[in-house]
């Protein structure tokens, strides 16, 4: 089990910042799922500042207990992810006590599921992590992905799902991280002045070819901040820091780049504004309509 963040009571006390409260987040497996979703919810309340405690992998009723008396301690409301019934009911009657909500949040899409298909689910904590075909799929693209970051290597990009070209600073290597993740292999390949890349490289078939860019200024506060943290990339390109820096200079980078997505007749996705999880969105979604147009599979 683990126990973030302060241990204080502050319970329905307002700060300097705005309201605080405890988030419970309790489940009988990883618990990502709840992670992610609480940060989605939790970012359409302003004035609020959660202090979130996070209980995976409760399993048992013993473990339970431990956690019920946390939440005891520290009242607040619960989201949760069980599947045994016993246990379920436990925490509901507890919460119920204490007079905080208590959220099963899969239970909805669960049930829709079940209605639509007529049957029901399996009710296994963790089956998401099996360790199946998906998983090996998903170690084998992260592997991939890594090994083709920034460049590094330029063979094997046929065996690519995906290749990001981009000026620097434009999110090319944690956007592929994410698809990664997802089992989607992506390579990405910087365009650096005075570095060549055999035009070849632009013409694989089989990869999806996505361009990346952003607004100039956007690209200078970037690689500024990433210069002063100490960021070794210009050296290894081969790159000044004038160079690098230079306003000019980066919007014919911009505008060579943009002339080379129309070339290919690439799509082209502008990042100044998207977070990482925007932009592998759209990016997912262009997979999927690329790979049903070839018959190559639907869905990513």
């Amino acid at each position: 089990m683990s126990d973030t963040g302060d241990t204080s009571n502050i319970s329905n006390r307002t700060g300097g910042g705005g309201r605080q409260f405890y988030l419970h987040l309790v489940s009988d497996a990883t618990g990502t799922t709840l992670l992610g979703l609480s940060r989605a919810v939790l970012a359409q309340f302003e004035n609020t500042e959660p202090v979130q405690k996070f209980w995976p992998l409760i399993r048992t009723k013993r473990q339970l207990e431990r956690v019920i008396a946390r939440i005891e301690a520290n009242p607040g409301p619960v989201i949760f992810t069980f599947v045994d019934n016993d246990m379920r009911e436990r925490l509901q009657d507890k919460c119920d006590q204490l007079g905080v909500p208590c959220v099963a949040v899969l239970d909805p899409i669960i049930r829709g599921l079940s209605s639509y298909l007529g049957v029901h689910a399996k009710g296994v904590p963790g089956l998401q992590h099996a360790m199946d075909d998906a998983y090996f799929r998903r170690i084998a693209a992260i592997d991939y992905t890594m090994r083709h970051d920034d460049g590094k290597t330029l063979k094997g990009l046929k065996e690519a799902d995906i290749i990001l070209v981009g000026v620097s600073r434009t999110s090319k290597t944690p956007t592929s991280v994410f698809l990664a993740r997802r089992g989607i292999k992506a390579a990405n390949i910087p365009l650096v002045p005075d570095v060549d890349v055999p035009p070849e490289k632009f013409m694989l078939e089989g990869p999806l070819y996505i361009g990346l860019t952003a607004a100039p200024d956007r690209l200078m506060q970037l690689r500024r901040t990433r210069l002063k943290a100490g960021d070794k990339g210009t050296a290894a390109h081969g790159l000044s820091e004038n160079t690098y820096l230079d306003h000019d200079k980066i919007e014919e980078e911009v505008r060579k780049a943009r002339r080379l997505f129309s070339k290919h007749g690439w799509p082209v996705i502008d990042v100044t504004k998207r977070s990482v999880e925007e932009t592998a969105a759209e990016i997912m979604a262009l997979l999927q309509n690329s790979r049903e147009k070839s018959g190559k599979g639907g869905p990513v």
